[in-house]
């Protein structure tokens, strides 16, 4: 299902897994329920593979992790937050296309 690119984070591992982060994450919070969730997921697993080298992609379930979506206010899913340096450098919410995702990045990568 899912690559091994994809790191699956939780409230405990927030702070390592993506604040400490090296390098900028994508952080895709969403939930098994959510079908518009399930419609992104192939569309992270080939960003994943096409930014590796610039980018980590980690998911986080909203239901079993919830201080983490509340903590930056992640009110709909799926929400994607790109954090760089520890920080949020922005965020889209919905499901986007590969390349308005791939634009997305980009843009905020600079």
């Amino acid at each position: 299902m899912m690559n091994e690119l994809i790191k699956q984070v939780s409230d405990a591992s927030f702070e390592d897994d993506v604040i400490r982060s090296g390098k900028p994450v994508l952080v895709d919070f969403w939930a098994t329920w959510c079908e518009p969730c399930v419609v992104s997921a192939p569309i992270l697993e080939e960003i994943s593979q096409e930014f590796a080298d610039r980018i980590r992609v980690a998911k986080i379930d909203v239901d079993q992790h919830h201080a983490t979506a509340a903590r930056f206010g992640v009110r709909a899913i799926p929400t994607v937050v790109l954090f760089k340096d520890g920080a949020i450098k922005a965020q889209q919410v919905g499901v986007v296309s590969k390349t308005e995702l791939g634009r997305f990045i980009e843009r905020h990568l600079k």
